[in-house]
């Protein structure tokens, strides 16, 4: 069969295998090309490790100087009479090739880790595949809801601005439109249910209980990812329910940072790029911002991807030479630091307020935005012949 890319409005349906063992490659080799991590660590388990900064964070982890062994975590769907499966499946798959060819252990735990059963067998992995113990836990789980403990029930996120409505644009990529969107107000139900869902208790929860089963080695770290973006952003994102939970996940980071004291640990949240990932696509309002930012910081050559992000990260902020992370006074790691310069914002400012539904192809990056959607998914590399054949029983006999 061949495999085309199916929209529907900004979710993709479909995902091109050998597309995403292109990404893989190209993120692996621009590891290796970068400077490289000193004092990395050895073992990491990586919640949420398929896409966007969780898939970025290994690879940089395995190839970015610190040759680290992973278990990663993710919730994924394989191959069957539904489809071909989701990109993270074959992420997962082609990221494991990679890293068994260059000595590197890699093992893929596909399932809800939110689930109790999926817990202890993290625990298990890394006593039993891992030495015992992993000196990083990369935090980066993307789900829009999180199961109420011992119910059937779920918290639900809601994306959107607190007080009163918020209007905006929105890219329809399914369309290729700017379309003109109203976002009501929050309820509290709303603010409550998405700070469960998007804050900072669930990381928690996993750091305790790891720390409880033993398997966090002395010196142990853990990050996990954030945004609070410029005040153009801040009704639909820092002022609104997103916002609310990030405070969360900063304010959980401290209680953390001091339990892994005891064991001469850290805990820290990395504050990172606006950038076209699975998830914000979906924040009404914040496409065009982004549109504006990646023309700008592309033209003063500042612009960054998940990966560039992640191994600047590793590199010079959490591996330091005094093996203290470098942050701001709130103790975030800012890597949104090149995003939220004077120049860049003032720049963005200007185009963002020229962009209208008619223009935006044109006076923002669209080009660029549409391709990152793109290779998410494994399509829009111009070295895989995207007309070729690609055989069901091939798909079904890769596995993660």
């Amino acid at each position: 069969m061949v495999i085309k890319p199916i929209i529907k409005g900004v979710v993709a349906r479909s995902a091109h295998p050998l597309g995403c063992q292109e990404a893989i490659r190209r993120q692996i080799a621009y590891c290796q090309s970068a400077p490289q991590i000193q004092n990395g660590p050895k073992t990491a388990l990586i919640l949420g490790a398929s896409s966007g900064f969780g898939l970025a964070s290994r690879i940089s982890l395995a190839f970015g100087g610190s040759e680290a062994d992973t278990l990663g975590v993710s919730f994924e769907r394989g191959p069957s009479e539904k489809g071909v499966g989701t990109a993270g499946w074959y992420n997962n798959i082609y990221f494991k090739q990679a890293a068994e060819q260059c000595g590197i252990k890699a093992i893929n735990l596909i399932g809800d880790a939110f689930s109790q059963k999926l817990r202890q067998q993290v625990i298990e992995t890394i006593k039993t595949e891992l030495g015992g113990k992993v000196d990083l836990v990369v935090y980066s789980l993307a789900s829009g809801i999180r199961p109420k403990p011992n119910t059937n029930q779920f918290w639900h996120s809601a994306i959107k601005p607190i007080s009163s409505p918020v209007h905006g644009t929105s890219i329809n990529i399914e369309q290729g439109e700017l379309i003109e969107t109203t976002l009501p107000p929050a309820s509290e139900q709303e603010i409550h249910d998405t700070i469960k869902v998007m804050g900072g208790e669930d990381w928690s929860e996993w750091i305790a209980l790891l720390n409880e089963a033993g398997v966090l080695a002395e010196g142990s770290k853990t990050v996990a990812y954030s945004y609070i973006g410029p005040k153009a952003t801040y009704p639909i994102y820092h002022h609104g329910t997103l916002g609310q939970a990030k405070v969360d996940l900063h304010n959980k980071a401290d209680a953390i940072y001091l339990q892994l004291q005891k064991l001469g640990g850290e805990a820290h949240v990395a504050v990172c790029k606006a950038l076209v990932t699975k998830a914000s696509v979906f924040i009404p309002g914040f496409s065009p911002y982004i549109l504006a930012l990646f023309k700008v910081m592309k033209e003063m050559g500042l612009h960054e991807g998940c990966i560039e992000q992640t191994q600047r990260l590793f590199n010079s902020k959490f591996y330091t030479a005094t093996r203290e992370a470098i942050t701001d006074d709130n103790r975030l790691i800012r890597l949104d630091d090149w995003e939220l310069r004077d120049d860049v914002q003032q720049a963005v400012m200007t185009l963002l307020s020229q962009i209208t539904p008619d223009n935006f192809k044109q006076i923002g990056d669209y080009d660029g935005y549409l391709s990152d959607f793109l290779q998410l998914n494994g399509f829009g590399f111009d070295n895989i012949d995207y007309q070729q054949d690609i055989s069901m029983d091939f798909l079904k006999n890769l596995t993660p």
